[in-house]
């Protein structure tokens, strides 16, 4: 069964439902399985990845996913940055899109829909934590062509697949940033 797109098939973004949570759950499970963007070793299950949905919906903020002719492509969310109120107004994204249709545009469109959407929130900053950023030059290039910055990277902070893994962090200011007060 090939995974390529129908020739001028529609790309379309929506907010995710209940019913896109299993394509969902197996795009997810392919990159936790067999490629090192995520730093999980055990693919979560349907329920466990509905729960992850309902809770970044309760935070206010946008899981997303990408159709092509009704075929769920791709998806993104947001998640708070971290726990303590100081960082309440950053935020950080995930972006995973189904394995042979990466460099179409999936990406590009459903990150820039998240930007758009995390633009009317009352947030100042989104992260990116890519995880193995030697081997994973796509997502690189998809967060620097977004306006995303490179802050750096953290040296061998996770161990998958036999060997350590580096992450690198990048940072792209939302509504005006740390410009202006929230």
């Amino acid at each position: 069964m090939s995974l390529a797109p129908p020739p001028r098939a529609t790309l379309s973004v929506f907010d995710a439902g209940t019913e896109d949570m299993a394509a969902i759950q197996q795009i997810y499970a392919h990159h936790v399985l067999y490629g090192p963007a995520s730093f999980e070793e055990t693919p979560p299950m349907l329920d466990e990845m509905q729960q992850r949905r309902q809770n970044v919906l309760a935070a206010g903020l946008p899981w997303l996913v990408a159709k092509m002719e009704d075929r769920v492509v791709g998806y993104c969310y947001a998640t708070p940055y971290r726990p303590r109120p100081a960082y309440r107004y950053t935020i950080e994204n995930s972006v995973y899109v189904a394995e042979g249709l990466q460099g179409q545009g999936i990406g590009k469109a459903l990150l820039g829909s998240l930007i758009a959407r995390c633009e009317h929130g009352p947030w100042r900053q989104m992260l990116a934590t890519i995880g193995d950023a030697a081997g994973n030059a796509g997502s690189l290039a998809l967060h620097r062509k977004l306006g995303f910055t490179s802050i750096g990277t953290l040296s061998g902070v996770g161990f998958k697949f036999g060997g350590w893994l580096d992450t690198h962090i990048m940072q792209r200011p939302l509504n005006g940033g740390s410009h202006t007060l929230p």
